[in-house]
């Protein structure tokens, strides 16, 4: 293998990605597109959840009661009612998730020591939210409550209550409970994967398609040459976008950074060789240009967005697909990043996964060597 061959083949390259815009578009815009749209628009928090009251009491007291949801920051108060017929069309046109009904003696009841019945109706179209929602409902509820019986237990004088379990909870590596922390790193993964797996499964197809592979195989140049030639542009944009990725997470989205940043680039840098490797293979066998892209997107896509532990844990998948997701290499890569972002780690805890990846690139890396043929058929 000689570099100068090497380099005149990534210099071909790079200047066909400089003059091609919707190459140097997709190799850049796109990611930065995609991290923008994915750390916005996707979210896991509950918070805001749209409520109705129907407050058939009308007294201090449950208008007391009603004040501890609209004061929390997983409700908004959207409105009174005065009807079950108010509350079903408030439910079928989504204008609120939870609708909270009050009995007529709900102030009655608690000043005589009994308990007030209060009905939750929630819309269970979203099984999650809905579910998040009646756990925020009856802490609040909960707490109230409490409340309520040891300030009547002081009015009568009676001994102070000792509660017999004190739980304290305490959050580790994410203690405000956002979770961008948790998403953005994962989608660095999974984009790098996407865009790198998609430029590449164009390259050697488009050479075919355009018919200036014959030209390439009556040169002397070697197919690992011509291979390597055609990685080392598009490794040194994927690094780039890598390094915008990583900005943008920290003074964009304001995803804290606890681990050390060599080790995101450093295993980031096998990740994205493997990934590139795996585009190429797929643009040697394929040798087209639109076969190539929707196999590139089929293999890459789908696997790390649904089984790299990204938006689904692993943990709660069926065994078999659990078995499945051993094979896709943005798992160990998403939990690189989950580790040195959120838990500040390094590799003496990462190994595995990093060497992983390693086996993971340097296989691609071989098949396309291998596939690869410096001949017409």
């Amino acid at each position: 293998m000689k570099p100068r061959r090497v380099a005149a083949i990534a210099r071909k390259e790079f200047l066909h990605i400089v003059r091609d815009p919707r190459s140097l578009g997709m190799a850049i815009a796109i990611p930065m597109l995609m991290l923008v749209l994915f750390g916005y628009a996707l979210t896991m928090d509950v918070d805001n959840v749209p409520m109705i009251v129907w407050d058939q009491s009308g007294t201090h007291a449950s208008r007391e009661f009603v004040s501890r949801f609209d004061l929390s920051p997983y409700f908004s108060l959207v409105g009174h009612v005065d009807s079950p017929r108010e509350i079903d069309e408030a439910l079928n046109t989504r204008r609120a998730i939870v609708a909270m009904v009050l009995p007529s003696d709900f102030a009655t009841r608690l000043e005589t020591g009994r308990s007030a019945p209060v009905q939750m109706i929630v819309d269970g179209t979203d099984s999650n939210t809905a579910t998040i929602a009646l756990g925020y409902a009856e802490a609040i509820a909960r707490t109230y409550g409490q409340e309520v019986a040891l300030a009547e237990l002081r009015r009568l004088g009676g001994p102070p209550l000792r509660v017999p379990l004190d739980l304290r909870p305490r959050v580790w590596f994410n203690a405000d409970m956002e979770s961008k922390n948790y998403i953005i790193p994962g989608l660095i993964a999974v984009i790098m994967m996407v865009i790198a797996a998609l430029l590449t499964s164009l390259t050697v197809a488009r050479e075919w398609e355009r018919g200036t592979m014959e030209q390439l195989i009556s040169t002397p140049v070697k197919g690992p040459e011509l291979i390597l030639g055609k990685l080392i542009p598009y490794f040194a944009i994927g690094m780039f976008d890598v390094l915008l990725a990583v900005l943008m997470g920290e003074f964009v989205f304001r995803v804290p950074l606890r681990g050390n940043p060599a080790l995101i680039f450093g295993i980031g840098s096998i990740f994205l060789a493997g990934s590139l490797a795996m585009g190429m293979l797929i643009s040697i066998v394929t040798k087209s240009q639109l076969l190539a892209s929707q196999i590139a997107m089929i293999t890459t896509f789908l696997p790390a967005f649904l089984l790299s532990g990204f938006m689904v844990p692993i943990a709660n998948m069926p065994r078999i697909i659990q078995m499945i997701t051993y094979v896709v290499p943005a798992r160990y890569f998403v939990r690189v990043l989950h580790g040195l972002y959120l838990k500040g780690v390094g590799l003496e805890l990462l190994a595995l996964e990093a060497a992983l990846l390693t086996v993971y690139g340097t296989v691609m890396v071989l098949l396309a060597k291998v596939k690869f043929k410096k001949k017409l058929m």
